[in-house]
């Protein structure tokens, strides 16, 4: 029975995800995937998007690939409406691995605080609006989370091999972990996460009692096996430019724009620019604002449980989690709203030990009330069902812009957008906007934007390589400009560079049209006259103040 209820989530999860993955275009990140999966397909494993590791890049290219050979089928040609569009392809992989995460933090779950929590867990994970959307785009973040649990699984079930069952073993397990996290290294470089589990094991090695031991020489073979598993995961890490592109983007040589939008300010986005950078509450905003109300009030209250010593010894694992995950992220200069996604089991975990606790509250009142002890079960399974519901009934409301729900606290629809606006549309409008460009611009008109790659490649996929796409932030670029041209002011993509041209465009013309995400409006178009052209250069311009952003 238990494996079919995991099942039936796996299935349904894999229905929200992977449903309408074409509804939205691609973005600036996913173009570059799969510039690198046509790289590697042409050269083989190259350096391509080498500041990424390669494993699910490698998956992104398998995908590709079977889809393009499904589409040169018999049945496909006798029936369009099967082809299947490269962005589905390019994120198929995700919505795969996010489906599949369910089973793996139930795993977790069950081995920390019982089979009802992983269950809880496992069906908020499913149908939470927020890990939809991270699950259904081209990032590694998603395979990051499974392979982070699938090795906790095997270190957790190390520990109760190690505790409890004396005849057997944990060896084997301790290295399934680390091969599990050399896959998760090879999905994303993110070693903190390592040190979740290690400082786990630390905290029980006070305790004379513990046959918890792992010592030096099985710690020295469990980071071999790794390092091994990391290495076939991802060869390419062995090229020099792929180190080159690295020391890059340490060193902030890579960094495309110099600030991120959040809640209608600008804020500098380097992760070494600290408290000048994005407010520390910015991920609390974003849980407070983006979990389903019943999720969020049920986590909170988990959270709560989580310093009583009744709720059990797994709640130091999430609590490590939690606070390692903190110091990482939550006073950085430089956020993306992606990030929290290996936060986010440990979020269901602790919604479902805080909709387990009140189930059994309500249980025990109802059984006094009716005076029947049996009451209790339905009791229980009625307030969970209404958790769980209720984040089913988010995500259907919110599909196929799973990215845009707003819970009733954050202000519901009408505030879609506007807190997040960059990660919120991830670029899901320049398809449609390119579109609507190729039906009127002239031949080898301008379109400036802050996303020429990605404006070029459907410019091409609308038969018009004849547009030229130019940066929006590149003064020589924009001195080219003529009347005709155009300028896509995209939401989410005004930056402390074009910000003073964008707001005397904005008053010294009018869009010609607007795109929208669903019913969310993302992006100004604006064909340039003489007027707009004298705004974008600043002639003949009033003083724009700061606070009129």
């Amino acid at each position: 029975m238990l494996a079919v209820a995991l099942g039936v989530l796996v299935i349904v999860g894999f229905g929200f995800r992977a449903t309408g993955l074409s509804s939205e275009g691609l973005s600036e990140d996913e173009l570059n995937k799969l510039i690198a999966v046509t790289d590697y397909r042409q050269h083989g494993l190259t350096s391509a998007n080498s500041e990424h590791p390669l494993l699910m890049k490698g998956t992104l290219t398998i995908s590709v690939i079977a889809a393009e050979k499904w589409n040169q089928t018999a049945l496909v040609a006798a029936h369009p409406e099967l082809n299947v569009p490269v962005e589905s392809a390019i994120r198929l992989p995700n919505a795969i691995v996010g489906a599949l995460t369910v089973v793996v933090l139930y795993l977790v779950a069950s081995e920390l605080f019982g089979i009802e929590v992983g269950l809880i867990a496992a069906a908020l994970w499913t149908f939470d609006p927020l890990v939809i959307g991270f699950n259904r785009i081209a990032k590694e973040d998603t395979f990051l989370v499974f392979f982070f649990l699938l090795a906790n699984f095997f270190w957790l079930r190390g520990q109760r091999v190690a505790e409890s069952q004396p005849h057997r073993r944990p060896e084997p397990f301790y290295w399934a972990t680390a091969a599990a996290f050399g896959a998760m290294m090879a999905s994303k470089y993110f070693p903190q996460m390592i040190a979740i589990s290690v400082a786990y094991n630390y905290t029980f090695q006070g305790i004379p009692a513990t046959r918890w031991r792992i010592g030096k020489k099985r710690f020295l073979k469990f980071f071999l096996i790794m390092g091994v598993v990391f290495l076939i995961c991802n060869p390419t890490i062995l090229l020099p430019e792929t180190w080159r592109t690295i020391l890059k983007v340490a060193s902030y040589r890579m960094i495309g724009h110099d600030s991120y939008e959040f809640m209608g300010g600008l804020y500098p986005h380097l992760y070494t620019d600290w408290f000048r950078g994005e407010p520390w509450y910015f991920y609390f905003v974003l849980l407070g604002t983006k979990l389903p109300v019943l999720t969020l009030l049920s986590a909170a209250l988990g959270l709560v449980l989580m310093f009583q010593r009744k709720t059990g010894d797994g709640r130091y694992f999430v609590l490590l989690w939690l606070f390692i995950w903190s110091m990482s992220f939550l006073f950085a200069g430089g956020k993306f709203t992606r990030y929290v996604t290996s936060a986010l089991p440990a979020v269901m975990i602790m919604a479902a030990i805080g909709v387990q606790f009140v189930a059994r509250k309500l249980a025990r009142l109802c059984a006094r009330v009716f005076e029947h002890q049996s009451v209790k079960v339905y009791a229980q399974a009625v307030l969970a069902s209404l958790v769980i519901i209720s984040a089913f009934w988010s995500a259907t409301t919110a599909a196929p812009h799973y990215r845009l729900y707003v819970n009733a606290l954050g202000g519901g629809p009408a505030r879609a957008g506007t807190m997040f606006p960059q990660d919120e549309f991830y670029d899901a409008y320049v398809q449609d906007t390119m579109t609507e460009i190729a039906k009127h611009a002239p031949r080898g008109a301008r379109v400036a934007s802050e996303l020429p790659l990605v404006a070029a490649y459907y410019a091409e996929r609308a038969h018009r390589p004849d547009l030229v796409c130019v940066e929006l932030s590149d003064a020589v670029e924009i001195a080219k400009l003529s009347p005709g041209d155009f300028v896509m002011d995209a939401h989410g993509r005004t930056y402390f560079n074009n910000q003073a041209m964008l707001l005397r465009l904005r008053q010294a013309s009018r869009p010609s049209f607007t795109i929208t995400v669903g019913t969310t409006p993302a992006a100004d178009v604006y064909v340039l006259d003489k007027v707009s052209i004298d705004a974008l250069s600043g002639k003949d311009s009033a003083q724009i103040k700061n606070e009129a952003f």
